[in-house]
């Protein structure tokens, strides 16, 4: 099958940028050329996705290889589903618009419960059977991994296979397999036993679940006891992979738009409550040296104005203070903020705020997850009221205005106490900063039990419970300054469902599916009746996979190892009735919890940096990449000079076309700071590049007269050398034409030249009926409301250069009421939406009010 034509499409749905596949570092190889082709499919919205690290960091592993082609594709939203059902056309990759049947893997990322009818989504728009039984030899092996590997049972049957743990080796080895077997011919039954010879590989075909006459769930009968056990698969050293790929960089906003940096992976802080601590054990430190050095080129590589620190305690990496240092010295003369997502209250000193509010004050959050001091040692999370209130009132201190407050509700051994408990800890946080101008959000959850963890067993809060808990939240918050946000217990409740469900799900995630389920992760999509309904339908009773499990009774995750002693849960739970803490392996005893050898598998802890915090990296420590980061220094105007004025001129082409105002704005920031521009920035609290942007262009409409203006602290030396470096750091469909020495100033009034291909034939009476009209209204929709509009004044000529070729000349002034081409054009030729669709509008150029 060819590759998908599906320009018209985009430009019917919401958001076309998701799709355009137009991301500055997009690997795009030859089809052709390719032995083996993957396609890493994210179950949410590409914003979602995009800012998932682990899908990137193996994307650009597979594409490493020469003989391997690695793309990317994300769920659609409703609307382009409906697209593409209506024209009967398959889900196609980001980069080379491929059907993903052609694919050889559908490799899918399983990041949380509620996203499990948009894989449903995926394969079957993809033309995939939903149920790996269905597939031959004939389709692409689907193949799972991601944090729900670990208690899958309820999408068991839609893979063929399934990776818990790391990827960055065990997929390698997966494709390598599929490669032989696909040169082989190899059949599908063999394949998968090849499969399910590699460390941490789970074949659902080869396991089944059993249940009693009543359909209560008795274990899992393994199948192939020749194969070895699935075990979580462990990748002993982070320093050990290269990662010197640049990152890609969306056209589009995304949910976390900032360039991540991986520098620890695990955590060992021992929260009884916590799955993602257990699954990713032990802790494997990265290199400080090689995390300042990547660091520092990848701002290059990318144009983020903000790098985010990652693991799952960042506070608690060994260099951390040393790393932050040196990265500030380097990134605040270019105006790029540095963020710790993941901070632990203890770990947080004044001396780290300093330096993360060097160029702009971050988001600032603390997650002391129970009110009470005792119910923080139910669950090992050893953080003091007195070390929540020093952090608090830190930061504060420091000029932060909001601090925001994250806590669950319904933990094991919970008390009405405890949970008045979380108004008074959010009062007194709030009351650490300066009266009256300071705030506190508090956002609460229902716990929901995980597999795998020391509270795997427990039961949880059902709806009711939720609601009563954030009732009686609301009812005790002491005045306005504590804004009260909460997850919603209905998509809780599902959570719950699926977090601990076993194989008789399969069928109810199909059913809802087929009944419109899409989307559940987001509170405007999901709808509960519609999984109750099907529940219904099918004789499941939800609430009773809420309830608690016995000590001897079976769990649907027992036949999958995360490599951490089940004995050793057990102990933990005993500890948390007992409030007895469990101290951090890392710099402490090793506390037994069965996953370490110390002979392969051990913590990699890197010491303190004793050297000087604040001498900055030098050029050696660098990419050479790297190396134009220092023109761009000292980048604010002193009070009272100038910034050097430049007028750049623009096409908007292909892609490009289905990108925002404010996206083509964002992408042209992130240009000049890739090309090395010395940007001038505004004074005041929050400085702001000096960049300014013509007037907006229709979604969806060509260009090839577009402007900007923008600041600079230093002189451009070689303009046509300039501008030929900024086309290399512009994405497909964006190219400068004009780069030139000019005022800031715009002009009020211009006129603009529009060629328009229609999908019909124009008949030169509509061209004479509006030139010759006085008034020519017509209705447009302006915020979701519907205007009458005269466009006649704004119409300085009409005509026709082909038999389906329209030509508008119009005229737009600041601070009047435009009309856009199409619109013109429907109107004038009676278009209906899908031959609006179809049309293409190329804005041919632009002139002052003197022509």
């Amino acid at each position: 099958m060819p590759t998908v034509d599906c320009d018209a499409l985009l430009s019917q749905v919401n958001r076309p940028g998701r799709y355009c596949g137009n991301e500055f570092n997009m690997i795009r190889k030859p089809w052709q050329d390719a032995r083996l082709r993957v396609v890493f499919a994210f179950p949410d919205l590409y914003e979602i996705g995009m800012s998932h690290q682990g899908l990137q960091i193996l994307y650009h592993l597979v594409n490493q290889r020469p003989q391997w082609l690695a793309e990317r594709v994300y769920a659609p939203d409703l609307d382009l589903e409906a697209v593409l059902r209506s024209a009967k056309l398959p889900l196609f990759s980001l980069e080379s618009r491929h059907p993903l049947a052609e694919f050889d893997v559908l490799g899918v990322t399983l990041p949380y419960e509620l996203c499990y009818t948009n894989v449903l989504t995926i394969l079957d728009l993809a033309g995939l059977p939903l149920r790996a039984m269905a597939r031959d030899e004939g389709h692409p092996l689907v193949i799972g991994g991601g944090p729900c590997a670990f208690h899958p049972e309820p999408v068991a049957e839609f893979f063929d296979a399934i990776l818990l743990g790391d990827g960055e080796e065990a997929l390698l080895e997966m494709l390598a397999i599929v490669q032989q077997g696909k040169e082989k011919r190899l059949s599908r039954d063999r394949l998968l036993t090849a499969l399910a010879g590699i460390e941490g590989v789970y074949v659902p075909a080869f396991f089944a679940p059993r249940y009693d006459v009543g359909a209560n769930f008795l274990g899992i009968k393994v199948l192939r006891p020749d194969l070895p056990p699935v075990r979580r698969r462990v990748l002993a050293d982070l320093n050990q992979q290269e990662r010197s790929w640049s990152p890609l960089v969306p056209a589009t906003r995304i949910v976390h738009d900032r360039l991540a940096v991986e520098i620890a992976r695990g955590c060992t802080r021992g929260c009884r409550f916590c799955q993602a601590g257990i699954i990713s054990r032990p802790v494997r430190e990265r290199d400080p040296q090689r995390v300042l050095t990547e660091t520092l080129a990848r701002v290059q590589q990318t144009g983020f104005a903000e790098v985010a620190l990652l693991s799952l305690s960042t506070g608690d990496y060994a260099c951390i203070n040393d790393l932050l240092v040196k990265l500030m010295d380097n990134l605040s003369p270019l105006r790029v903020s540095v963020s710790l997502p993941s901070m632990r209250v203890g770990t947080l000193t004044p001396a780290m705020m300093e330096q993360i509010q060097r160029v702009r004050k971050t988001g600032f959050t603390l997650a002391p997850e129970a009110g009470s001091d005792r119910l923080r040692r139910v669950i090992n999370k050893e953080i003091s009221e007195e070390d929540l209130l020093n952090a608090s009132g830190s930061a504060y201190a420091l000029g932060w205005k909001l601090i925001k407050l994250y806590f669950m509700f319904g933990l094991p051994t919970e008390t009405e106490e405890d949970v008045a408990a979380i108004v008074n800890l959010a009062t007194k946080v709030l009351r650490t900063g300066p009266a009256g101008r300071c705030q506190v959000t508090l956002s609460s959850a229902i716990f929901v039990p995980k597999p795998h963890t020391p509270f795997e067993r427990e039961p949880q809060l059902t709806m009711e419970e939720g609601f009563a808990r954030i009732n009686f939240l609301k009812r005790r918050l002491p005045n306005k300054k504590i804004k009260l946000k909460w997850h919603d217990p209905h998509q809780s409740f599902l959570e719950g469902v699926f977090s601990r469900g076993d194989r008789r799900l399969t069928a109810l995630v199909e059913q809802a599916w087929r009944d419109g389920a899409r989307l559940d992760a987001w509170s405007d999509h999901f709808r509960l009746e519609r999984w109750q309904k099907a529940a219904a339908g099918l004789g499941i009773d939800l609430a009773a996979y809420l309830r608690r499990r016995e000590l001897d009774e079976p769990l649907p995750w027992d036949h999958l190892d995360s490599g951490v002693d089940r004995r050793f849960l057990a102990e933990e739970y005993q500890k948390a009735l007992t409030e007895t803490s469990t101290p951090d392996c890392r710099v402490h005893s090793c506390s037994k919890c069965g996953l370490c050898d110390f002979k392969t598998i051990k913590p990699v802890v890197f010491k303190h940096q004793t050297a000087d915090n604040s001498k900055p990296a030098t050029n050696e420590q660098k990419s050479s990449a790297n190396r134009g980061m220092d023109e761009q220094k000292s980048s604010t105007i002193p009070k009272g000079a100038t910034a050097v004025g430049y007028r750049l001129t623009y096409a908007r082409r292909a892609e490009a076309r289905l990108l925002g105002h404010l996206e083509i704005l964002q992408v042209f920031l992130r240009a000049f700071c890739r090309a090395g521009w010395p940007l001038a920035f505004s004074q005041g609290f929050n400085p702001s590049p000096k960049v300014s942007f013509g007037s907006a262009l229709p979604l969806g409409t060509e260009s090839l007269d577009e402007f900007l203006w923008l600041g600079l602290t230093h002189t451009l030396t070689n303009l046509e050398q300039a501008r030929a470096d900024l086309n290399r750091q512009l994405p497909a469909g964006l190219a400068v034409i004009s780069l030139k020495p000019g005022h800031r100033r715009q002009p009020r009034r211009l006129l603009s030249r529009y060629r328009i291909s229609l999908p019909v034939t124009i008949d030169p009476a509509w061209t004479e009926n509006l030139l010759s009209s006085k008034e020519f209204t017509v209705t447009v929709r302006r915020k979701g409301v519907n205007r009458t509009m005269d466009i006649r004044p704004m119409v300085h000529d009409c005509l026709t250069s082909d038999a389906a070729e329209l030509e508008l000349l119009l005229w737009q002034e600041v601070g009047r009421p435009t009309v856009k081409p199409l619109e013109v054009a429907a109107a004038l030729c009676g278009l209906d939406q899908t031959q609006v669709a179809a049309a293409r509008v190329l804005k041919v150029w632009s002139r002052t009010a003197a022509v």
